[in-house]
């Protein structure tokens, strides 16, 4: 069983309320996202609708992998960097498996799928993204080819006495 992924597929309301669900089961178990658990659909709307806001305006596009049952399964949003210096690598936001498929190689798949994704745009030599300290997040990322290049210590506050390193990484493409 593999993922099916598509590179900017028709926004549907399922699609969108899919990606919602993910968002919401990945943070609530614990996932690195941008938020932290518990969380409800409500609390997380506003930021997707804000990676839609984007990818209308052609400053992002969506990656989704879809399991064998059609339900979405993974997600990475491939954001162009707007500064006229730096548009020759992209932001990888929003990376997420489901739960329910951790442990079958998915993570990596979803990687892949972004590198190849990213190769295929014009002008594009690297991708970057940032990930919370403190969850081996790194050495992920690590093992499929990223290089840690920037770390800003105790910059992500998860609760009070609890801050994490913003971990930033670089993929090289080609």
């Amino acid at each position: 069983m593999a993922l099916d992924f598509t590179l900017d597929p028709a926004m549907t309301p399922a699609l969108r309320d899919g990606i919602l669900g993910l968002w919401v089961d990945v943070t609530n178990a614990g996932g690195a996202v941008g938020f932290v658990a518990p969380v409800t659909p409500d609390a997380i709307r506003p930021e997707l609708l804000k990676h839609l806001m984007a990818m209308s305006e052609g400053r992002s596009r969506l990656l989704v992998g879809h399991d064998d049952d059609g339900r979405v399964a993974a997600t990475a949003f491939l954001t162009f960097n707007t500064h006229r210096l730096m548009t020759h690598w992209i932001w990888l936001y929003t990376v997420m498996v489901h739960p329910r498929h951790q442990g079958k190689g998915y993570g990596r798949d979803l990687l892949a799928a972004a590198a190849d994704a990213a190769c295929g745009l014009e002008g594009i030599e690297a991708i970057r993204l940032t990930c919370r300290g403190g969850l081996g997040l790194e050495r992920f990322y690590g093992s499929c080819g990223y290089k840690e290049v920037g770390r800003v210590p105790g910059a992500i506050r998860v609760a009070p006495g609890d801050d994490r390193d913003d971990v930033t990484m670089l993929l090289p493409l080609g």
